[in-house]
């Protein structure tokens, strides 16, 4: 599968990009203009667009079977680029008719019981609070969008550099925890739940989480 991968060079982005890779798929990796491109490996190559610019997306996905998200506030960079994102990518692909998309999405707008998200509650921390909400505004943008096969991809609350077992949980709309309340899952199994999606589509136009199984 030919698959382009926008925020390549992130944590979240480069583990989806080796997943991607390992499983013999083919990636495009979308650098931002003017940044540094990311190192190219075997079975990738790297083309500069502007995420937010339809036109520029369009030009880099053009061909693709698939196109990837990993886009996040770098730093001192703005929420907003989230919400940019959403609008620009899905303009592009359009354009460009491409129709699979999956979107690294953001645990605060779970909810822990219903009527109540994680980044509504006493203990999720001020300063993620801007992104969370920038992550529940574009998936707003994406359920707007009637045609083309979107997917959301929520991780656990706390997501780090871990082992890759090949395993996890998968819900819905409520935030996944463990026997002992905690909700984790590592970047390397979250990058697998991702690529399994591609795979094997089970969440056409609709958000979905994972946790640690």
């Amino acid at each position: 599968m030919r698959v382009v991968v926008f925020g390549a060079a992130g944590a979240l982005g480069s583990r989806i990009t080796g997943e991607l890779v390992n499983r013999g798929h083919t990636v495009r990796i979308v650098s931002h203009v003017g940044s540094k491109h990311t190192a190219e490996r075997p079975s990738t190559v790297t083309v500069v667009a502007e995420v937010t610019n339809p036109t520029s997306v369009a030009e880099a996905i053009r061909g693709a079977d698939a196109v990837v998200s990993a886009i996040g506030p770098g730093p001192g960079q703005s929420p907003n680029v989230i919400l940019g994102a959403a609008r620009g990518l899905l303009r592009g692909m359009r354009e460009a008719n491409v129709r699979r998309l999956i979107v690294v999405g953001g645990a605060g707008g779970l909810e822990v019981r219903p009527g109540v998200r994680l980044a509504d509650t006493p203990e999720f921390p001020k300063d993620w609070k801007p992104v969370a909400d920038a992550h529940s505004e574009a998936l707003e943008i994406y359920r707007q969008e009637p045609d083309l096969e979107w997917t959301v991809v929520a991780p656990a609350a706390l997501i780090a550099p871990g082992a890759r077992t090949g395993h996890y949980r998968a819900g819905g709309d409520q935030l996944l925890v463990d026997a002992r309340g905690e909700s984790r899952i590592s970047a390397e199994d979250y990058a697998v739940a991702i690529v399994d999606e591609l795979e094997q589509p089970r969440h056409i136009r609709r958000r979905f989480t994972v946790a640690a199984a």
